[in-house]
């Protein structure tokens, strides 16, 4: 293993040497924001002009010019896709362009999140271009989905070929997934099946879940990520390779930006920095993005090497390759 050196000055003593391990210093360098500037921008579905996307979408791009891999991002249950923007911030700057589709938030069915999920998908190659900046394209031999919550469950739908696309995914990464309010009571379409390695799916996975997510914050109301339909058991049905972290100390709405969705991150268990859960899952999806996407796995194995590198605790932590 490749080693540096650096020094110290304590209390004004002679600089000692100190032993850096370069893999996990860019590992760690994952957890913060990039250096790349990233630009927001906000287009609604219309009938013109004809580039127009099919649902309302947000696009989170770097500035610089470059082409860039693409991370298609589906939002959860009574939420926006706009509650998400310094995680997709931290995302984008680290190189990767992120589309995110508006679906409908009042229905607890991922149907719609999955044809508008599919619909934006087949809309890239001939609309995304109008909206990027300048110099800014997309390599859409790129191409990996994700989602949070409802969102979650939707992505593993449509990678599971629930609704057509004319693109290829080649990564899938479920956001603390939620596939309804218990095992009983899936919401359509119905995935779950309890048995291990069940996912008929045909590209690596990563599954991130938060440890307070199945703890009730309010006795009236139930979990927002229960047991049995959550992380463990989407992570449980998955083929290898997959890759799973659970951020033990926050909860199913903390990856949203602070002045988001009040309503219901009241109704969830939370933890107390909601910026270390942003900075820990940020810094996940990059590493897999690059492992899975550019074929640098250093980022990756760094983080299950060592998981107290990440700003919030991991635990657990698991990979089946």
């Amino acid at each position: 293993m490749a080693m540096v050196l650096a020094t110290t000055e304590a209390n004004n003593r002679t600089a000692v040497p100190m032993v850096v391990d370069p893999s996990t210093a860019a590992a760690d360098s994952l957890f913060s924001v990039g250096d790349l500037t990233v630009e927001f921008s906000a287009v609604k579905s219309s009938k013109t002009p004809a580039w127009s996307p099919p649902v309302d979408i947000t696009v989170a791009s770097p500035l610089e010019k470059g082409l860039y891999p693409l991370l298609m991002f589906l939002h959860g249950y009574m939420l926006s896709k706009d509650d998400y923007r310094k995680l997709l911030q931290h995302i984008a700057s680290h190189g990767y362009i992120v589309v995110a589709p508006q679906s409908n938030v009042l229905f607890p069915c991922s149907q719609a999140d999955i044809t508008g999920a599919a619909a934006t998908t087949n809309w890239l190659p001939t609309g995304l271009q109008y909206i990027l900046p300048k110099g800014v394209k997309v390599d859409l031999e790129k191409l990996a989905l994700s989602g949070h919550s409802r969102g979650g469950h939707a992505a593993f739908a449509l990678a599971l070929g629930h609704a057509e696309t004319d693109l290829k995914f080649s990564a899938l990464l479920g956001i603390d997934p939620v596939a309804g309010p218990g095992p009983e009571t899936q919401i359509p379409p119905k995935i779950l099946t309890n048995e291990p390695s069940s996912f008929a799916l045909d590209m690596p996975v990563l599954v991130v879940g938060s440890g307070l997510g199945e703890k009730k914050r309010l006795p009236i109301f139930p979990a927002c990520a229960p047991e049995g339909v959550n992380h463990a058991e989407f992570y449980y049905e998955c083929k290898t390779p997959c890759y799973y972290f659970v951020v033990s100390d926050y909860g199913h709405m903390d990856m949203l930006d602070d002045d988001a969705a009040f309503l219901m991150k009241c109704l969830c268990a939370k933890g107390t920095d909601r910026d270390l859960m942003r900075r820990s899952i940020g810094g996940l999806v990059v590493a897999f993005l690059k492992a899975c996407l550019e074929d640098d796995k250093d980022d990756l194995q760094a983080i299950l090497g060592d998981p107290d590198i990440a700003p919030a605790k991991l635990n657990p932590v698991d990979h089946r390759i």
